[in-house]
């Protein structure tokens, strides 16, 4: 059995930049976005802006807050969109934060790295 990834980030409130907590979250690139436990969203100050319906993995329909935050992983920093995590959803950095840092999962050493980022012409 393969182990998880996870990656150390800052979470912080886009409006107030200096209210950031540390993360130990696990990577999830089958999550489209990065799930953090609505209270520790809460305490950042950072407020909920749309309410939106999620399928998961066992096929039910659930509805959870998101809202945008500011993160930070491997001395990269995006905006992101971020959903309030429930008791008993887990705490993921998804594709979306991913994309947007410009990291990915190397597939051999499952660690994230760097992306060389290409110039469509």
């Amino acid at each position: 059995m393969m182990g998880n990834t996870t990656a150390r980030v800052r979470i912080c409130n886009p409006k107030e930049p200096i209210r950031c907590v540390d993360l130990d979250l696990i990577v999830d690139t089958g999550s489209t976005y990065t799930w953090v436990r609505a209270s520790r969203l809460r305490e950042l100050g950072i407020e909920p802006m749309a309410r939106v319906r999620f399928r998961t993995i066992e096929g039910r329909v659930i509805e959870r807050d998101i809202g945008e935050a500011i993160i930070e992983c491997m001395g990269e920093r995006a905006t992101t969109i971020v959903v309030f995590a429930q008791e008993g959803d887990a705490e993921v950095l998804g594709a979306y934060s991913l994309e947007g840092l410009r990291l990915e999962v190397d597939p051999v050493t499952r660690q994230l790295k760097k992306v060389e980022t290409l110039l469509a012409l």
